[in-house]
Parts: C-alpha cells; sequence; structure tokens
C-alpha cells in the first residue's frame, strides 16, 4: 500500500421519533433521531466508509455487521478508534478529512467545531485535519422532505512507512 490513497464515503439514515439524532458524535436536540443497528451517526459513518476504501479492506458493514450483537447502539467514535487500529496495522496514516452532512433540518452550525473534535481526538489528528461542513437539498428529495440525513467524506491516507 505504498504512496498516497484517496476514499470516498457516503451514508444515510432515515430520520424517526423516538430515536437520538447524533451527529459527529454530539447529540443534537431535535424531535427526530436517525435509525440504525448502531447509533447511526451518518457523519461518522461516512468517514469511516471513506478511510476504509482508501486502504482497500472493505467497508462499515463488513466490519462492523448488523449481525453482530455487539454492534448494537455502537457509538461512531468507538468506530473510529477501531478504524484507526485497522489502518495503523496496514502502515496507513490519515492526511486529512472532508465531509459534508446533507440535512434540511435541524441546523448544525453551533455544532460543527464539536463535531470536529470528536473525529480528530478518535483518529488522533490535529483538529485543521478535519473539516465538516453542512448543507441543505433546498427542500428537495427525501431529505429536503426531512425524512432523512446524508454525509459525504472524502479522505487522504498515506504509506506511514
Amino acid at each position: 500500500m505504498k504512496g498516497i490513497r484517496v476514499g470516498i464515503g457516503y451514508d444515510v439514515h432515515k430520520l424517526v421519533p423516538e430515536r437520538k439524532l447524533i451527529i459527529g458524535g454530539v447529540t443534537i436536540n431535535y424531535h427526530l433521531g436517525l435509525l440504525g443497528y448502531s447509533d447511526a451517526d451518518v457523519l461518522i459513518h461516512a468517514i469511516a466508509d471513506a478511510l476504509l476504501g482508501a486502504a482497500s479492506i472493505g467497508d462499515i458493514g463488513q466490519h462492523f455487521p448488523d449481525t453482530d450483537e455487539k454492534n448494537v447502539g455502537l457509538s461512531g467514535c468507538k468506530m473510529l478508534i477501531e478504524v484507526l487500529n485497522i489502518l495503523n496495522a496496514n502502515n496507513l496514516k490519515i492526511v486529512n478529512i472532508d465531509s459534508t452532512v446533507i440535512l434540511q433540518s435541524p441546523k448544525i452550525s453551533n455544532h460543527i467545531i464539536e463535531m470536529r473534535r470528536n473525529i480528530s481526538d478518535a483518529l488522533e489528528l490535529d483538529l485543521g485535519s478535519v473539516s465538516v461542513k453542512a448543507t441543505t437539498t433546498e427542500k428537495l428529495g427525501f431529505v429536503g422532505r426531512n425524512e432523512g440525513i446524508a454525509s459525504e467524506a472524502i479522505v487522504l491516507l498515506e504509506n506511514s512507512k
């Protein structure tokens, strides 16, 4: 795995009542939450998939299957720590992460710095190596109808040896 490697991740979760809304490891006060086997952290799932993809070592479904009871309610930040261990075992270092959360509501701009801190802490990165942005779909599609939230991430890895 020499040189630099780029990975892209994408995730979507449905918004439902009676679930916590957790994005980037931050619990956001909102009347709906994301449905999923784990904590359904759409941002962290996209980042984890991008990291695993860049390393050519599978995806979160392979490493954290919904058929394994230990993954029920699994924290996205704990998932990132495990992904970091996998990268380290493959001599790969994260250079940077750029991500976007795609949602109509709630507004998350006040939470972005905390999301960046959670992600950078879990992955042992400088805060400046993690970007989190948010956008709407101008009320178009399932996101615009507030039926779900999506996220995209792109990462750059380099061989650490």
